[in-house]
């Protein structure tokens, strides 16, 4: 980690540490992820006297936006781990690139083109949901290849791996009552893992 001080050279005094130049680049498209999802709600919110939001759309934007912290919190707990490469840039880009472009579909650019979101869901939630489950499966993997994965037991069973099956329902059914409850599912997971300690 010292050569990476090193090759970044001084900034405001300090050295910029491997970690705070991955991230830099990381958290940039996690925040632009973020804030397409968040725009896009507020532009459904701005036309909904015009266009039916819909249950669905509202849960997988919640969802999404949940998942999206999340991943910043990883982000922090790999903060000692990840060494300046460009197996790490690459793959970081390709991985947060996917979770970008994942946000901006839950959410259409012009809602008024839609009379009801529910649509537009039902257009764009596999491929949503895909990019999602995608980014989490090389989460995993990362924590695995750093050693970090949490120990298998109950709570981690029910908070951690629950995800990828339920995700995995969302994106194969086609009856609505089943992708909201699995929606409703993944999005309870994340006040639970907080009152779950």
């Amino acid at each position: 980690m010292e050569s990476c001080r090193i090759a970044l050279g001084k900034v405001s005094g300090g050295y910029v540490t491997g970690f705070e130049f991955i991230f830099s680049l990381f958290g940039l498209l996690l925040g632009l992820a973020l804030a397409e999802g968040l725009g896009g709600l507020s532009k459904a919110i701005k036309a909904s006297n015009k266009v039916r939001i819909g249950w669905s759309t509202a849960l997988l934007g919640v969802f999404v936006s949940c998942d999206v912290v999340t991943y910043w919190m990883y982000g922090w707990a790999f903060r000692d781990r990840l060494d300046l490469s460009w197996a790490v840039m690459f793959g970081g880009f390709v991985v947060t690139a996917v979770y970008y472009v994942s946000v901006s579909l839950i959410f259409p650019n012009d809602p008024e083109e839609w009379r009801d979101l529910d649509a537009h869901f039902v257009q764009h939630r596999r491929k949503v949901l895909s990019g999602i489950l995608f980014a989490n499966a090389a989460l995993y993997a990362a924590t695995y290849a750093l050693d970090l994965l949490p120990e298998f037991n109950l709570r981690n069973a029910i908070l951690s791996w629950s995800f990828f099956p339920v995700t995995a329902l969302a994106i194969a059914a086609n009856s609505r009552k089943i992708i909201v409850a699995c929606l409703t599912w993944l999005i309870a997971l994340y006040p639970l893992s907080a009152a779950w300690s």
